[in-house]
């Protein structure tokens, strides 16, 4: 396997830096990128062991794959599992042990001189229990972080990103780092807004130690992504009912939001023609309660406009990414055949194009996982509030290999949050946009 020309320079920045970051579109081969510079730096002594954090999936069946293909003589390791098994990964004589976010906490003694975060965002929280726990550990020289987007929501997500990577990048303290470049408009949520300019000084200052691929680079290498977005209508009585008193009352129930965050969730789920009806009973522990969550249906408009879609497109293999329980529940009532990424061997199947549809959630799906030989029609039947989830999750086709042109089709409520939602995530793609040009 030869790298492209990109990568072959990526890799030289990664090598030549004990401190950087790769920011690269889905589908640009940064897994590659990062399993190449490991194993240069470990032949060359940089380096003497690396450990590598990833998504749960991607730890599990991204990695070990393209190693295989990259960099079959350097012996990985997959920590993820019980945790016998994750022990005996991390006593292995493995050179690189690739392990997943939720068992940073479990870590055993730290042994490594090299980390490469995958998807680094996962790290933007410096508050939080897994942040802290690895903080506490980390004395690694090398540390290489790999990402799609910094800012996919929000200038705030920078600062934990590259904390961990170096802290002489944007500093030690996120306190300060807000007060130099956002402004407190909300203290009782503690909600700050960048003030103009702050994204084109907080880029300046991590250019140093960021590798930027540049689309041009690599987007004639790509089919084109076609983004069609479909909309239905719905009865809105109900709708408005929820959207002005956060509740809707049913002749035996009501469904209730006890604030706007939770009504946002209702609303979102009415779009899509059901609702959520939540109940709290007490259990036999004392000051514990169990809450079960029925799904009360209204219409079916949307999962009838997704009927007429793969009707018109002859049933072609298709992914279908959805956000609540109960819409999985009623995409596999109406195509018992569907697929989903729990099913044994459902990655090789899907890509040996055996499964017609293939029911995902995009955070299970977000990160790393190659679906690009199966098909190229993608269907959101709701929408992520984060960009980061929606470009990765569109980035499962849209990504090297990929020989046909990629369909994204977005279903959408009229007059609903779906539209919200929809108009976010397309100003969250301008802040995007804007960094990148900002590190240019």
């Amino acid at each position: 396997m030869t790298l492209r020309p990109y990568q072959d320079a990526a890799v030289d920045f990664l090598y030549s830096r004990d401190r950087a970051m790769i920011l690269a579109p889905v589908g640009a081969g940064k897994t590659a990128i990062a399993l190449t510079a490991m194993r240069d730096a470990l032949r060359d002594g940089v380096a003497q062991r690396f450990l590598v954090v990833a998504p749960k999936r991607v730890a599990e069946s991204v990695w070990p794959k393209e190693a295989a293909l990259w960099t079959p003589d350097m012996h990985l390791a997959v920590a993820v599992g019980t945790p016998k098994q994750r022990q005996a990964a991390f006593a292995s004589d493995a050179k690189v042990v690739v392990t997943n976010y939720d068992t940073l906490q479990t870590l055993p003694k730290f042994n490594f001189d090299g980390v490469v975060f995958d998807e680094l965002t996962r790290l933007k929280n410096p508050s939080g229990a897994r942040y802290k726990a690895l903080f506490k550990q980390l004395t690694s020289p090398v540390r290489w972080g790999l990402t799609g987007s910094f800012t996919s929501n929000g200038l705030e997500d920078v600062f934990g990103q590259c904390k961990i990577i170096d802290q002489t990048l944007l500093g030690r303290s996120k306190g300060a780092f807000q007060q130099q470049y956002f402004t407190l408009i909300n203290p009782e949520f503690g909600e700050w807004e960048p003030r103009k300019g702050s994204l084109e000084h907080v880029m300046e200052r991590i250019k140093k130690a960021t590798f930027l691929l540049e689309p041009g680079e690599y987007r004639d290498k790509l089919p084109p992504v076609h983004t069609v977005r479909l909309e239905c209508e719905m009865p809105m009585e109900d709708y408005k009912e929820m959207k002005k008193e956060f509740v809707l009352q049913f002749p035996d129930v009501a469904a209730i939001a006890a604030n706007a965050g939770v009504v946002t969730g209702k609303l979102q789920q009415m779009a899509s023609g059901f609702v959520y009806i939540t109940n709290t009973t007490p259990s036999d522990v004392p000051g514990k309660y169990i809450t079960t969550q029925t799904p009360r249906w209204l219409n079916h408009c949307k999962f009838d406009l997704l009927d007429d879609l793969l009707t018109e497109n002859q049933h072609a293999n298709t992914i279908i990414a959805y956000q609540y329980r109960e819409e999985l529940a009623e995409l596999q009532r109406r195509y018992p055949r569907a697929a989903t990424l729990d099913a044994p061997n459902v990655i090789d199947l899907w890509n040996a194009g055996k499964i017609e549809l293939l029911l995902v959630h995009p955070k299970s799906a977000g990160h790393g996982l190659n679906l690009q030989f199966g098909g190229c029609r993608i269907v959101f039947l709701s929408l992520p509030w984060s960009l980061e989830l929606y470009e990765q999750t569109l980035g499962r086709l849209h990504r090297s290999g990929q020989r046909h042109d990629v369909w994204c089709y977005v279903l959408t409520t009229a007059n609903t949050v779906d539209e919200q939602i929809w108009s976010a995530l397309q100003g969250k793609r301008s802040m995007s946009d804007t960094a990148m040009e900002a590190l240019r």
